[in-house]
């Protein structure tokens, strides 16, 4: 019997699981399962907390997409993991340090319960994302950031997971699903890639779509955010904090000095448990 506590960030929904113990080994196909939104439980990721393997660091934050992957990076999630350990009684502290299996993160917890993630340095050369291409168009200083790819300009980083940004006149008329598509089929992106779809409204603001790999669109992608924000700013079209609305509601983004900060609220939805054999209870 696997327990479980179903949360969302804006619409992204996870499963978090208890795993300090280190007694939970779910296989691919069983994650598949229990991602499947009418004979599993139903979310974009599940997210792990276990024990921590390096010194000075409170948790493990292991995540999982919904096809049974493993990612680096999420950033809606790790505000869900900060209020979860301190519902659980996992810690009393505010501010908790998380590793990942690409970074360690920061996470403070708000007075109004929404939290602050400094979800570390953004990578910006092709090695560090993952990502090939022949077309290197430095437009700041010596790192790479614009190219042209499968016929669009993107802005290709990593802010833990890979990211390619694409800058669009007007959401509503873009097709985003098949641009993802291609994108995410294509030889340039070894490891895959979220392929994230701005629309600018003004220096501190824009809307934002995210196709995430192994998962499809989700209502928010914290990570999305930043890879957006800093697209952008480094381009010189934001500036300051910027506003990011995304279809699951709003989250704030701050970028400078090499750190990126994603700050937004995070809930609890439900407890359960299930056997895999016969459901949820």
């Amino acid at each position: 019997m696997i327990y479980f506590t179903k949360m969302q960030g804006l619409g992204n929904d996870f499963i978090v699981i208890d795993n300090i113990e280190g007694n939970v080994c779910l296989s691919t196909e069983e994650i598949r399962q229990l991602s499947d939104r009418r004979f599993g439980i139903g979310f974009d990721q599940l997210l792990m907390v276990e024990s921590a393997t390096t010194k000075d660091v409170d948790f493990r934050y292991v995540i999982f997409n919904a096809d049974g992957t493993e990612a680096s990076q999420c950033g809606n999630g790790a505000r869900c993991i900060a209020l979860y350990v301190r519902k659980k009684n996992l810690t009393d502290k505010n501010r908790i340090t998380v590793e990942t299996n690409s970074r360690e993160l920061v996470l403070n917890i708000n007075s109004d319960d929404s939290v602050r993630v400094a979800m570390g340095e953004p990578k910006f050369t092709p090695e560090e994302i993952p990502f090939i291409s022949n077309d290197i168009d430095a437009v700041s200083g010596y790192i790479p950031l614009h190219y042209s790819v499968e016929g669009f300009q993107i802005g290709a980083l990593s802010i833990g997971n890979p990211h390619a940004v694409i800058s669009v006149n007007d959401l509503n008329l873009f097709d985003v699903e098949s641009t993802a598509s291609k994108l995410q089929n294509s030889n340039h992106f070894p490891k895959g890639v979220n392929v994230g779809f701005m629309q600018i409204l003004n220096k501190k603001e824009i809307r934002l779509r995210v196709i995430e790999r192994g998962v499809g669109e989700t209502l928010a992608c914290g990570s999305g955010a930043c890879a957006a924000v800093i697209y952008a700013q480094r381009l010189g079209l934001l500036q300051g904090k910027v506003k990011v609305h995304l279809n699951g509601g709003d989250a704030d983004v701050e970028y400078g000095l090499d750190e990126v900060y994603l700050t937004g609220p995070a809930e609890f939805v439900y407890e359960g448990s299930i056997n895999l054999r016969s459901g949820v209870s």
